[in-house]
């Protein structure tokens, strides 16, 4: 692969004005010269093309190229003017479009990783963040301190409406704080979504009057975008107490247009299905960290970011701390995300995850509800039991000696 303008685009050990570029760094799997394999995503994802075109002037190429400033090993940095982007009308889809899009075709390139982005102040201002955010989902639950923890209603698909209600009020009576609806349940003839939210709601509704427990439960309007903003504000109107939008599916522009709406007065649940075929490989795609900063900026309030290595799905604690971090940390001037932990969790797994987390996260078991001996009710209370545990400090062989459900749990799957 020849690029005629490739070399222009090289600008190593240059310092750019981080309030005047969008900073990317790319790890890259090539047998070309680095620097060329750099430079040529650059020139992609700017102003060149494979060859030299007679409508790039001097002007043009200073103002808008994008710059290789840095190579360490097989990680290049790379800045695009600010002046590249347009947010009042393309957002975050013409954002992904520059610095995550055809460069993972270049035919030079075995492989390449968008890794991180750092966005300048004047782009970070034009989005909102989370509405609710940590302080928020804490707030509205009444649990200043406590990692919240919760359930996705099982099987992932096929109870009806009544059954969900059950599930969610027996998880609400064992003493859980969140539930939301698996990311394939939507708006199926056996399971409708208003026919769900309102079942769920009456649910919910019992077990408040009844223990004065406070329990949300969220609920999946993922669909098309010309009508998410409608199916969001019936399920609300509804009694729905958190939306859930499944972001990959549905794009980052569903989030943020239920979360700048002002009709919307929920916190919005992010999940991240398919995300696995876009973050997986570790030399192609983009890395989970990028997407949580997205989910950030575009205001959504929880967003799962992995289990650290503990639950079943792929991933590593390094990795999660990095999605984590994009959550919490105040690189970003937004509201802090409720990092969510899901995936093969159950409660003997929650004593060394808390090592890892810290109390600022939402741990939430499917299966390590549903399938505790003492039944959805029995699994929720051991799952209260272990965070309760983990929190005071307390191992869970002295704690579980009081407490059966938790004693159950450990030895079904400790």
């Amino acid at each position: 692969m020849k690029m005629e303008y490739s070399e222009k685009y090289l600008h190593l050990g240059e310092k750019v004005d981080p309030d005047a570029y969008v900073i990317c760094k790319y790890k890259i799997v090539t047998d070309m010269d680095i620097r060329l394999a750099a430079a040529a995503v650059a020139t992609e994802q700017s102003t060149g093309t494979w060859t030299g075109i007679s409508t790039l002037n001097d002007e043009i190429f200073e103002r808008y190229h994008g710059r290789v400033t840095a190579i360490d090993g097989n990680v290049a940095t790379i800045a695009y003017p600010e002046e590249d982007f347009s947010l009042d009308i393309g957002g975050v889809p013409q954002v992904l479009s520059v610095i995550a899009g055809n460069l993972f075709g270049l035919e030079g390139l075995k492989g390449v990783r968008l890794e991180d982005v750092e966005f300048p102040k004047s782009m970070l201002s034009q989005f909102k963040g989370p509405k609710f955010g940590i302080p928020g989902l804490r707030s509205a639950l009444k649990r200043p301190k406590k990692p919240l923890v919760g359930t996705i209603v099982k099987p992932k698909i096929g109870l009806p409406p009544k059954g969900m209600a059950d599930y969610i009020y027996e998880a609400g009576m064992g003493g859980l704080t969140n539930g939301k609806d698996d990311e394939t349940l939507s708006n199926q003839r056996f399971c409708p979504l208003e026919e769900r939210v309102v079942a769920i709601a009456e649910a919910i509704d019992r077990v408040r009057s009844q223990t004065g427990h406070e329990m949300m439960h969220a609920i999946n309007v993922s669909t098309r975008g010309d009508q998410i903003l409608e199916v969001a504000e019936r399920a609300q109107e509804l009694g729905a107490t958190e939306l859930m939008v499944d972001v990959i599916t549905c794009g980052f522009a569903a989030v943020q247009v239920l979360a700048e709406d002002p009709s919307i007065k929920l916190p919005i649940h992010v999940h991240r299905t398919m995300h696995g075929a876009i973050t997986r490989n570790k030399d192609l795609g983009i890395s989970m960290q990028v997407f949580a900063k997205l989910v950030r900026m575009c205001g959504g309030d929880a967003l799962h970011v992995g289990t650290f290595g503990v639950g079943k799905m792929k991933g590593t604690s390094t990795e999660d701390l990095a999605n984590q971090r994009a959550c919490v940390g105040p690189e970003l001037p937004y509201e802090k995300v409720m990092p969510v932990c899901s995936g093969g969790m159950h409660p003997a797994l929650i004593e060394p995850l808390m090592k890892i987390t810290g109390p600022d996260v939402q741990i939430q078991a499917g299966g390590g509800v549903a399938g505790h001996p003492g039944g959805v009710r029995g699994g929720a209370r051991a799952m209260a039991q272990a965070v309760d545990a983990a929190f005071e400090g307390i191992p869970f062989s002295i704690y579980s000696q009081d407490h059966e459900e938790l004693r159950e749990a450990i030895k079904k799957w400790g």
